[in-house]
């Protein structure tokens, strides 16, 4: 009877065992209804379509298990599985900081070029020994230039416009050797400081112009694009290695192939954005080259290379055929 009670124990355990799935949990800074939102959910439906009952994929929006940087650390620990991060990742893998280099993408096209290249490659590898696995690279969106005063079409245009930027020293030296005045401040000060006329203008992608409604403060839009950053797909080491190794595969090949994706829904998010501002802001086009040209000198800048690194801004201009 003792064997009877046990084989018919083992018949109700091992179809549980069998049918168990791994689950993965994604953090993200941004809030519910962000673009970073839209692509987590996308990939959830690809990977539970490509692994039928093999994953359950959770998305944690608003850093919902902890800080940004505090979930990336537990990556490598083994306390968190994967996270969808943009600048934070900089601090962990300082090759990431090529995105803060002005004008080096004039598109998206140049983008997945360059994630397509050698640089791309150096980049990724510049996560290892960090305890963490690039998965993939996905589309956040190109920087613009608002302010009150005039039109930037030249630099020149910038002479004396005092230009919030975010605390960040690359950022603000761009600017500055661009002809403004960068005036760094935390984003929750930036309405107030345009509408009582402490600053000129910002930068900020167009979705961001719309959404908190800088437009009522702020008179032109000019489509500068001098800074595009992407998001990263990042997973923990100790996670990948507690899945099975064709689950590991599928877990990667979704997450890449779904890149093209998320930059044509940038692409598409982006004009439909500055074409709802049309009708609140006055838009125009800059001079890419004249502005790529006044920003040269930043490609030798100490604050740029010591942090980048030259071989890998040498790299990369390679491979957007940069001279």
């Amino acid at each position: 009877m003792t064997r009877h009670l046990l084989l018919a124990t083992l018949a109700t355990v091992v179809p549980a065992v069998a049918s168990a799935q791994a689950v993965l949990q994604i953090n993200s800074s941004l809030p519910e209804g962000s673009f970073a939102h839209v692509f987590l959910q996308e990939y959830e439906t690809r990977l539970e379509a490509a692994a039928p009952g093999e994953i359950d994929v959770q998305i944690f929006m608003s850093n919902t298990l902890g800080k940004e940087e505090d979930v990336l650390q537990g990556l490598s620990l083994g306390t968190h599985h994967a996270s969808l991060s943009a600048s934070a990742v900089s601090q962990i893998n300082t090759r990431t900081a090529i995105f803060d280099l002005p004008y080096l993408f004039e598109d998206r096209a140049a983008v997945q070029t360059f994630a397509a290249s050698p640089a791309g490659e150096m980049l990724a590898e510049g996560f290892e020994g960090s305890g963490m696995v690039l998965a993939a690279m996905w589309d956040n969106g190109f920087r613009q230039i608002t302010n009150k005063v005039r039109p930037i079409v030249v630099p020149a245009d910038l002479d004396g416009l005092k230009i919030r930027t975010p605390t960040n020293k690359q950022r603000v030296e761009m600017f500055n050797t661009l002809g403004a005045n960068a005036t760094p401040l935390s984003f929750g000060e930036v309405y107030s400081a345009l509408d009582q006329g402490t600053i000129d203008g910002q930068e900020n992608p167009a979705n961001v112009v719309d959404t908190a409604k800088l437009y009522e403060v702020q008179g032109y839009m000019s489509l500068s694009n001098h800074v595009y950053l992407p998001t990263f797909l990042v997973f923990g080491e100790p996670y990948l290695a507690s899945l099975d190794p064709e689950l590991q595969d599928t877990v990667m090949t979704v997450a890449q192939d779904m890149a093209a994706w998320t930059f044509e829904w940038g692409e598409t998010t982006d004009s439909e954005t500055i074409a709802a501002l049309a009708d609140k802001l006055e838009i125009n086009e800059i001079d890419f080259a004249a502005f790529q040209a006044a920003a040269a000198p930043l490609y030798e800048s100490p604050t740029f290379v010591d942090v980048i690194g030259a071989d890998m801004i040498a790299a990369t201009k390679a491979s957007l055929g940069i001279e």
